[in-house]
């Protein structure tokens, strides 16, 4: 390998190409939980909890308008037939949602009849749809709990993040299996998935919390460039000591892998007139440096054109042609053993 100079100019090996990352987050217009409608026939509204002005007074003394307006479930409706038989149960949120459901399908889900809730009381007004059980949730968390039940997406109502962990919490309270519920490819599970490149270590924490190991795995994989010194005590409680080293034998395992694979040089050629081995280890003292350069901050995210582009430009300075196919060989065969190192937990 010849060259012009004794030491050639390998600074510029050290440039890193950065590429900046754009979300098209889109535009999804989001279905409304619930409509305002007049009350379905039969509906017990005089059970409301907190009734409109219009309700104040008993209704036997004196019914409801009959131009009332109440808010209903756009999916859980009277007429929705989302099972064979009619609903026979309504379920009203804390603010004041109707959802219309059957009282057979959420007592299998719970193990404790939704915290002694179900069934309802006998002396209740049953009317001709069913009693209205009033709940403490929000009309929000109620929804993403029933479509998990009746294994239905919600998706289509764009639910914030907050609201489906709420939501895990009380299905929790309710006595619904969350592992049951979010099990893999089940709706809730692809809906909670959608989130982890926005909320990778919050998402990471959930599974973690209720052991959702199917969840946590692909969700890890949006946290090799989380820096784990900035883990806040809480986090860590939350997380909890199994999850947590996993995350961190992910992390210390794909930066050790890192440095194992740049160590080796390009394997060298045998020696021609133009090129020794004196002169081949001129190649092998910059792959070092360069490589070095790369392990000193060695991430666990670190990408293929990241380490492409700090040692490919080692060939520019290169006259052998041998000396450049046996660089391109190890670089190639460098980048395709890091894309196969694990990148899960």
């Amino acid at each position: 390998m010849a060259g012009n100079a004794e030491t050639p100019d390998w600074d510029f090996v050290f440039q890193f190409v950065t590429e900046p990352l754009e979300f098209d987050m889109g535009s999804a217009v989001e279905k409304p939980v619930a409509e305002r409608t007049e009350p379905p026939v039969g509906t017990a509204l005089g059970q409301v909890p907190t009734p409109p002005e219009s309700f104040t007074s008993s209704p036997a003394d004196s019914p409801p308008d009959e131009n009332t307006l109440v808010s209903v479930s756009t999916t859980f409706f009277p007429g929705a037939q989302l099972h064979a038989l009619p609903p026979d149960l309504v379920l009203l949120s804390s603010d004041s949602v109707f959802f219309y459901v059957h009282l057979h399908i959420l007592l299998a889900a719970s193990e404790n009849n939704f915290s002694s809730l179900l069934p309802p009381s006998p002396r209740a007004d049953p009317g001709s749809v069913g009693p209205a059980v009033p709940l403490p949730e929000s009309s929000a968390e109620l929804n993403i709990i029933l479509h998990a039940i009746y294994d239905m997406s919600c998706s289509h109502y764009s639910p914030s993040f907050e609201a489906i962990v709420s939501a895990l919490s009380v299905m929790d309270a309710y006595g619904i299996s969350v592992k049951k519920y979010v099990a893999r490819s089940t709706p809730l599970y692809n809906l909670l998935l959608s989130h982890a490149p926005i909320y990778p270590l919050e998402l990471y924490a959930l599974a973690a919390s209720h052991d959702l190991y199917d969840l946590a795995v692909p969700t890890s994989s949006h946290l090799l460039s989380f820096s784990l010194a900035s883990l806040t005590d809480e986090m860590v409680d939350r997380i909890g000591p199994r999850y947590l080293k996993r995350l961190f034998f992910l992390h210390f395992g794909r930066s050790d892998a890192l440095k194992r694979l740049l160590l080796p040089p390009p394997h060298p050629h045998p020696p021609t007139v133009s090129c020794d081995f004196t002169e081949q280890k001129k190649l092998t003292r910059a792959w070092a440096l360069a490589s070095a350069y790369l392990a000193w901050d060695a991430r666990p995210d670190l990408s293929t054109s990241t380490i492409e582009s700090a040692l490919a430009p080692l060939g520019e300075q290169l006259s052998c042609e041998q000396c450049k196919l046996a660089l391109h060989e190890r670089l190639k065969t460098l980048i395709v053993q890091w894309s196969v190192v694990k990148r899960t937990i």
